[in-house]
């Protein structure tokens, strides 16, 4: 008998259904353990899946991909967000390839799809010191609403917090380490554990929001009412959000959002000579290469305009006669 040559499984199939994207979907969501990741992976793959069902009967290989990329390009959106975007969509491949709806070659051929290269990159925003004086003294001191958003503005500007960690932030994380005030067992992004030191001046604006609103246990910051009393339930990432921009509104600054303010941290401690690898500690981040970057850029544009004055005045000069 002649031996029969085996065909490829139905299961390897190139075309996807709707009820496998989704699988393979609900499988990539499950493997991040950010919130974050999960809700930014969430909305790139449903605008894939979207563009993918919205072709007649395209097969999910490297040239869909190639072709999918080209589409984020033509919206003209960022090389970080069409990057992010391709990320997701790497890994829906490999969970459909892990569930046998995908061929291995055909997740390698998508996995081998690169990213668009960035040009140069965004120096961010940030305050210099006079501007973050004036940014704190903008707060009320005269309502319970302006001493909580002076407590906030003084753990972003002067510990570097993100939103989430101020918004989770509990009393008993507040501890004395070698006779100072520590933030202790911080639970950052991806779920690193820091100590974070504490400055006296965001202290003294830290017991203030206590002192006038009694939290004395749990989260230490709770909503306000409308009447200006206190509430047990804590607050959002968008009450940080407007108290800063509140705040930067009396200040008469312009286009300031939270985490330009932790930028500023991480400046102004490079600027008063503090260590890099002491900067990425406080931070909590991964690799010192994105400390590095939260310093703004390492053009000194100050410098480059006196140095520009300064030429421009030699050059006028005439030897005497």
């Amino acid at each position: 008998m002649v031996p029969q040559k085996h065909t490829k499984s139905s299961v390897s199939s190139k075309t996807l259904t709707i009820p496998e994207l989704e699988q393979s979907k609900a499988a990539v969501l499950n493997t991040l353990a950010s919130v974050h990741s999960r809700r930014s992976y969430a909305f790139a793959i449903d605008r894939f899946v979207a563009w993918y069902c919205s072709e007649p009967r395209l097969t999910f290989n490297r040239a869909v991909v190639v072709r999918y990329r080209s589409h984020l390009e033509s919206l003209h959106l960022s090389a970080s967000t069409i990057n992010l975007h391709l990320s997701a969509i790497r890994r829906l491949a490999d969970e459909s390839a892990e569930s046998g709806w995908l061929t291995p070659e055909l997740a390698i051929g998508i996995r081998r799809v690169q990213g668009v290269k960035r040009l140069g990159r965004k120096s961010g925003n940030w305050l210099t010191r006079n501007q973050a004086q004036e940014l704190v003294s903008a707060a009320s001191k005269t309502d319970l609403r302006g001493w909580r958003d002076g407590a906030i503005l003084g753990l972003l500007l002067g510990c570097g917090l993100r939103r989430s960690e101020v918004v989770g932030l509990m009393l008993d994380q507040m501890q004395t380490r070698e006779g100072r005030w520590v933030i202790v067992d911080l639970i950052g992004k991806g779920r690193r554990l820091r100590t974070v030191p504490v400055p006296s001046w965001s202290k003294q604006l830290l017991d203030a929001w206590l002192r006038h609103s009694g939290v004395n246990e749990g989260r230490v910051f709770r909503r306000v009412s409308k009447v200006g009393k206190r509430q047990e339930a804590g607050i959002t990432a968008n009450v940080v959000w407007y108290a800063v921009k509140r705040c930067a509104l009396r200040a008469g600054i312009a286009n300031l959002a939270p985490h330009d303010l932790r930028r500023t941290c991480a400046r102004l401690c490079h600027d008063c000579s503090g260590e890099l690898e002491q900067i990425r500690f406080l931070l909590g981040h991964a690799s010192v290469q994105t400390t590095e970057r939260y310093f703004g850029s390492k053009q000194k544009l100050h410098d480059r305009t006196r140095l520009m004055i300064a030429s421009k005045s030699r050059s006028r000069v005439r030897p005497l006669k």
